[in-house]
């Protein structure tokens, strides 16, 4: 085996794409920071109970695990950081007013999410917390839609569900953990007839319910629809309401629904949404409520805080953006005469790119435009435009 060979799923970043990714990063970052949420940087590596506690329940399959050599503990390298940031929210920051954060930094996943998938992407998310209305859940999604239009992604749409829908069919049905899961699994892939025999001995409104769910996916008319299908439970009408009040009022992209959407029904709590760029295939963005998430992280506090946010990966993101120009530059001759070094500086302090040619490299620029050259006239060194 070559030493060259990298692990399957796991890739270097060449130029080009690294200097795209960066350059969205940080349009992200800026893009939070004007909503006014403040950056964390967690660990990359923690204790492992600590990762899998909570929301990290889940993630005990996707998380790489080591041993610590210096306490003998076993840690956890980050599968996901929405974990993380709610134990620095509930047990660090401990505030009682509401809290934005935002982050972006690596994961890393024992196999790929998707096909052709890293299994190192670069997470970046947005988290509110202590807020339990719709206007929180409004705040993310403008967020999250801001964010791509920032990254330039074209051809917007977002799909919209609710885990309180399936939860409210489902209270009080006493069902075995495994079939649960199954049952799931069939709403997502809207699988009627699996999903008919695993709901065969169900209570009527919970196995009508189910299976009328089913069908409930598209625009508008899905939510008019399921208010005359599902069964009348407590709260299912006021979910249907929520969700027309956040579509309408989703400027510039399409909005369709998808009611038996049930992936992470064990951490989401309310809304959820999914936003699909023109091309891109899968979700470019997934988000949504999930309250609650800070409790095992409290002390001495009640901190099961409500909870709202988004994450998306950037590598996967940069290939749904728009390509980009490259950065404009200065090309200026190698030398080490005091005049020309102190030009050079000056201009790099102005923030100018200056790339001295080194002698015999004359054309060997890449991934810089170089549309201005430094050159000496009567004395002086100057820029002009190359023609």
């Amino acid at each position: 085996m070559s030493a060259w060979l990298l692990p399957d799923h796991i890739a270097d970043v060449l130029p080009s794409e690294a200097r795209h990714i960066e350059e969205l990063r940080r349009d992200l970052l800026d893009t939070a920071r004007g909503y006014g949420y403040e950056l964390v940087i967690p660990p990359l590596i923690e204790h492992l109970e600590s990762l899998l506690t909570g929301t990290g329940e889940a993630l005990g399959l996707q998380t790489f695990k080591l041993v610590d050599q210096l306490s003998g503990r076993s840690l956890g390298l980050r599968a996901d950081t929405t974990p993380q940031v709610a134990r620095i929210d509930a047990h660090l920051l401990g505030r009682q007013a509401i809290t934005r954060l935002c982050y972006c930094g690596p994961v890393l996943h024992t196999r790929p999410e998707r096909p052709h998938g890293t299994r190192e992407p670069l997470q970046f998310g947005a988290e509110i917390y202590g807020h339990a209305g719709r206007e929180a859940d409004l705040e993310i999604l403008g967020l999250a839609l801001d964010c791509l239009r920032a990254a330039q992604v074209n051809g917007l749409s977002v799909d919209l569900a609710d885990a309180r829908i399936v939860r409210a069919l489902l209270a009080g049905v006493i069902v075995d953990p495994a079939v649960l899961a199954e049952v799931h699994v069939a709403l997502a892939a809207k699988d009627a007839s699996e999903l008919a025999r695993l709901t065969r001995d169900f209570p009527a409104d919970a196995r009508d319910g189910l299976r009328a769910l089913v069908g409930l996916y598209g625009g508008d008319e899905v939510l008019d629809a399921a208010e005359k299908a599902l069964p009348r439970l407590p709260g299912t009408r006021e979910v249907l309401s929520n969700l027309k009040w956040l579509a309408s009022r989703l400027q510039g992209v399409a909005v369709s629904f998808d009611l038996a959407d049930a992936r992470g029904w064990g951490y989401y709590t309310g809304a959820r949404f999914s936003v699909y760029a023109k091309g891109a295939g899968d979700a470019v963005l997934r988000g949504g409520r999930y309250d609650g998430v800070g409790a095992v992280f409290g002390h001495k506090l009640d901190r099961e805080r409500p909870a709202v946010g988004f994450s998306l990966d950037v590598k996967q993101l940069v290939r749904a953006a728009a390509s980009r120009p490259l950065r404009a530059a200065i090309r200026a001759p190698w030398g080490d005469a005091a005049g020309l070094r102190a030009a050079v500086a000056a201009l790099r302090q102005r923030g100018e790119t200056v790339i001295c040619v080194l002698p015999g490299h004359e054309r060997e620029i890449d991934e810089f435009d170089c549309d201005r050259e430094l050159v000496e006239a009567a004395g002086q060194w100057v820029v002009q435009a190359l023609p």
